[in-house]
């Protein structure tokens, strides 16, 4: 797993202009075929937990998933990890509202139609609804967060808004609680209810 750390930090210093030439060399010695990229921290602690739930250890099966800092950076890193960088299968997810982009930069990086699986809003969105607004209500509770998921309601911006909504937006409010929620929904997840995205990937890799 230091090996796969390694390799992230490698590819995350190539796209921001350094040598590829440590993420080449990890690559090799990991023997990597695929690359799943995502958006953010967020999705990325949520695959971790998926693969974790299911068995799989990706980085033993070639797999290595990606944090990109944000979908603006789908171009870049398909670039340096796709056909015309690295040369490795992509796939991951995207939000249906960036679809439209993810197709384009992954045009440019001569990788189109490669395995990208849309969430309607964003992963967070997908497992609120597949868990339900009250089981995850109930893991705030036991999280400790009840106080602040109660304050939060009580804002004026909050009134009126579907229950889905006001859960997806508490979970972006502060620093890393997005995160720590990828994780625990995901962990929450009974057999039958991983999101239809999420469920995919793990089938196509």
């Amino acid at each position: 797993m230091a090996d796969m750390w390694a390799f992230r930090d490698a590819v995350d210093r190539w796209a921001a202009g350094g040598p590829g030439g440590p993420a080449s060399d990890l690559a090799v010695r990991l023997r990597l075929g695929t690359a799943v990229l995502l958006e953010g921290a967020s999705d990325l602690a949520a695959v971790e937990a998926l693969a974790t739930q299911r068995g799989r250890d990706l980085a033993a099966e070639g797999v290595c998933v990606v944090s990109m800092g944000g979908a603006m950076s789908i171009g870049r890193y398909a670039g340096l990890l796709g056909l015309p960088g690295l040369g490795l299968r992509l796939t991951g997810l995207c939000d249906e509202g960036e679809q439209r982009f993810y197709d384009r930069a992954l045009t440019r990086a001569a990788a189109p139609g490669w395995g990208f699986f849309v969430c309607a809003a964003d992963l967070e969105d997908e497992l609120i609804r597949a868990l339900g607004t009250t089981k995850v209500e109930e893991i705030i509770h036991a999280e400790g967060d009840l106080r602040a998921w109660k304050t939060f309601l009580r804002q004026p911006a909050q009134q009126g808004r579907p229950r889905q909504q006001q859960l997806r937006r508490f979970l972006g409010t502060k620093k890393g609680r997005k995160i720590r929620y990828g994780r625990l929904l995901v962990e929450n997840l009974a057999p039958g209810q991983t999101p239809a995205p999420l469920d995919d990937l793990f089938t196509s890799l």
